[in-house]
């Protein structure tokens, strides 16, 4: 596949109290399209912050940086790059263009609303978006379908399985037919068995995007990334 994302000497700081914290240092790491990665490390070593970055949820830091007394240099020519052109000069119509239409989401806890219905969690990605409602059940359905789900359109999600729950997510994920996928500990909250299934359901989809899955689970990571990218301490 062509590069799609490509990061350059990215930093993350945050500050905590008086404290700084720098939660990535220097990442370099290029995605293309077509491919299925995992991002592996401990808890707490930057893998979250990493994938919101890609994502558009959260901003590289772009100013001066000193940690303890030293300046680090090189933060001016960090950079995401998302299909060769520089977000430096993305606007905020950009951002909300690329979240919204390039990338799809899944996060460990599935963040659906358990009173709707299957189908209405994942028709809300589309009719938010300002789509009509018949056109947005039309591919609701075939997301669904997708994921082996539709025969429980009319269930509301707090009836279903873990599973089945991260399932629906990865429809909502995919309804806008989006080439980047971004999953965060996508199967943190399932059980062995579930697990397998939502990373075999994964890899499928993988096919003709570029996915990212952020990780601890090494035997899940090396089973079914094509690459693994490890990061630790930032």
């Amino acid at each position: 596949g062509e590069t799609m994302l490509e990061l350059r000497k990215i930093h993350k700081m945050y500050k905590n109290g008086n404290m700084y914290i720098m939660a990535l240092r220097d990442i370099n790491v290029t995605f293309k399209s077509g491919e299925f990665v995992c991002i592996l490390g401990p808890s707490g070593g930057g893998k979250t912050t990493l994938l919101n970055i890609i994502g558009g949820l959260d901003y590289y830091t772009q100013n001066d940086l000193f940690v303890s007394g030293e300046s680090l240099t090189g933060y001016r020519r960090s950079d995401l790059i998302i299909d060769g052109k520089s977000t430096k000069l993305f606007n905020d119509q950009d951002w909300d263009l690329y979240r919204s239409e390039r990338v799809g989401f899944i996060f460990q806890n599935f963040n659906l609303l358990p009173n709707i219905s299957v189908l209405d969690n994942v028709m809300l990605a589309l009719t938010l978006g300002g789509e009509s409602i018949e056109s947005a059940k039309e591919k609701a359905i075939q997301a669904l379908k997708e994921v082996g789900l539709d025969n429980f359109i009319e269930k509301k999600s707090y009836q279903l399985s873990t599973g089945q729950k991260q399932r629906v997510a990865i429809a909502r994920a995919i309804v806008k037919n989006p080439d980047i996928i971004l999953a965060d500990e996508p199967t943190g909250a399932l059980d062995p068995e579930s697990r397998i299934e939502v990373m075999e359901l994964i890899k499928r989809l993988a096919k003709d995007r570029l996915v990212i899955i952020v990780t601890h689970n090494q035997d899940l990571a090396y089973q079914y990334a094509d690459r693994i990218v490890k990061l630790e301490d930032g």
